[in-house]
């Protein structure tokens, strides 16, 4: 008997069988179960989400011998020549194959006669959305008012690409991508069915891989038990795959903190030994900044465990800004690999970028460089995007390094027990803890209490939990235990929030100041008749 591919034997054939896509299962069992049955459904999303798998699904349904329900036995000559691809009242047309308007006069021609063994004519029309303009016109009569006998179901990719007035005569189901977790847990039950060994995390790189699509993960599936030769496993997927292990992420991660970019380089030189993908590593580090960041604002949204557990130290190490900028330099880099002298050459100037940009750095290199007056930039035609004016500026670095926003030299405050702002810069708070005492003026502090001012505009701040992050690092700072009071009234003085926003505005006025009377930039300005996005501009 030949072998058939896991996406043929392992498709679903019951609702009960089917994975995800749970809010169209429900709407579809119920309509069945109560007889509630429309003429003509349309299904959309991406490949491999269940599309054509649920019309056969509904085909036996109407047409199984037991009478119609959600629950078909699966066993009757119907069911089971519908299974096959052999019922002849079940029609399945390809429209991009099948588009012009003769070949949907022929299809609504037949559908005008009665079923010839079923209990209901089943039309499914795939990539629907390929159908001319023509072929659309001709079946909406019959799509709006069909014979009762015969059922319409239509799939697409694109359904923006169908007409309102198609839409108008469905009902439409949107499937939705599968998450990657019941990718994994689907695979696991299939290869236990199989039984072949194999690795959870080499599973996790086929579900990425997979990109939403179920029938890709079974065929991704199919070709990694034939690389490993019965075996799945994480290093034969990775390398078949081509894709960046974890090991080299969290290496340039590292490295990144440390800002040695000799062990970057090494990292980069290790992929290209092995021909990993450029792209990919630009792309998995680009989800790595995103996930961090996910991290320092929202560690709620990280669901994993373990995860969240790894990551926390890289978003205490790394700036909320500097994560930002990292993340564009990742995106922005796969968009020049195509244009760098190699691929590698590409990889390596995205990973010079990254330790280039870092706050210290910038900082270091701009406190040891003479002082200029402006920096020459290129501006292109209308609207030019302009890159950062430098702003030496190491008390600001310094206090990136903290956790906060930077503040100018001049208003450094002195690191005092009284100084609310020189002590916020020494808490080590994150999230909403570090918003609230940003917010704050300090109103009283006493040997036994801290008590601080925050406005009305502000009292959403007031979480039990950011309150007590900040009554224990206060107490771990000070080395004795202290209550927190918090009053809500109009602070007196700026707050460090206030003063970090007006160091921001008064550095930024000075960058595009720098920009404007910069000879080079003007007269490039003047030749092209252009202008200055000064959204562009940015201070370091």
């Amino acid at each position: 008997m030949s072998y058939q591919v896991l996406a043929r034997k392992w498709r679903p054939k019951s609702f009960a069988t089917l994975v995800g896509q749970e809010h169209v299962v429900r709407a579809l069992t119920h309509a069945l179960d109560q007889n509630r049955l429309h003429h003509a459904y349309l299904f959309t999303g991406t490949r491999g989400v269940g599309k054509t798998t649920l019309a056969r699904i509904m085909a036996k349904a109407l047409n199984c011998e037991t009478g119609v329900s959600s629950t078909p036995c699966g066993k009757c000559s119907a069911c089971a020549a519908i299974d096959s691809g052999r019922f002849v009242d079940y029609i399945e047309l390809d429209a991009a194959s099948n588009r012009g308007v003769d070949d949907m006069t022929q299809l609504l021609e037949r559908a005008t006669y009665a079923p010839t063994i079923g209990r209901f004519k089943v039309y499914v029309i795939d990539e629907v959305h390929q159908l001319s303009g023509h072929a659309f016109n001709a079946m909406l009569k019959t799509l709006e008012e069909p014979p009762e006998h015969v059922k319409f179901v239509l799939a697409t990719t694109d359904p923006q690409k169908i007409p309102v007035t198609v839409l108008s005569r469905c009902l439409q189901f949107n499937l939705k991508q599968m998450p990657q977790t019941q990718i994994v847990d689907h695979l696991s039950r299939v290869l236990e069915a199989e039984g072949v060994a194999f690795e959870v995390a080499a599973l996790r790189h086929l579900a990425k891989g997979a990109a939403g699509s179920m029938r890709d993960a079974l065929s991704l599936l199919d070709q990694a038990i034939a690389h490993g030769a019965g075996r799945i496993e994480d290093e034969g997927v990775r390398a078949m795959l081509g894709t960046v292990g974890d090991e080299h992420l969290f290496a340039l991660l590292d490295a990144l903190v440390a800002q040695d970019v000799s062990a970057m380089l090494d990292v980069a030189r290790l992929m290209d030994a092995r021909s990993l993908s450029f792209d990919g590593g630009l792309q998995e580090l680009a989800t790595l900044f995103h996930r961090i960041a996910l991290a320092q604002f929202a560690p709620q949204a990280l669901l994993d465990d373990a995860e969240r557990e790894r990551l926390t130290p890289y978003a205490r190490a790394l700036d909320a800004e500097y994560l930002q900028l990292a993340y564009q330099v990742a995106v922005h880099g796969r968009d020049e690999l195509g244009l760098a002298p190699d691929e590698y050459a590409g990889f390596a100037m995205s990973l010079l970028r990254l330790h280039a940009f870092r706050p210290e750095r910038a900082a270091a290199v701009a406190a040891s460089a003479p002082p200029r007056q402006s920096t020459p930039v290129p501006v292109a035609p209308a609207k030019a995007a302009v890159p950062p004016a430098p702003t030496p500026d190491p008390a600001a670095a310094a206090g990136q390094r903290q956790g906060v926003p930077a503040t100018p030299p001049a208003a450094t405050p002195v690191a005092g027990e009284n100084d609310w702002h020189a002590l916020v810069a020494q808490l080590s708070l994150t999230g909403m803890a570090r918003q609230l005492a940003q917010h704050c003026e300090l109103a009283e502090r006493g040997d036994a209490s801290v008590r601080l001012r925050l406005a009305p505009l502000h009292k959403h701040l007031l979480g039990k939990a950011q309150q007590d992050k900040l009554q224990s690092e206060l107490q771990n700072h000070f080395g004795r235990p202290l209550r927190l009071e918090i009053d809500v009234a109009e602070p007196a003085a700026e707050t460090p929030a206030e003063r970090s926003r007006n160091a921001q505005r008064e550095r930024q006025e000075k960058a595009v100041a720098s920009i404007e009377k910069d000879p080079f930039v003007r007269e490039v300005v003047d030749l092209f008749d252009a202008s200055i996005d000064e959204s562009t501009i940015k201070p370091v």
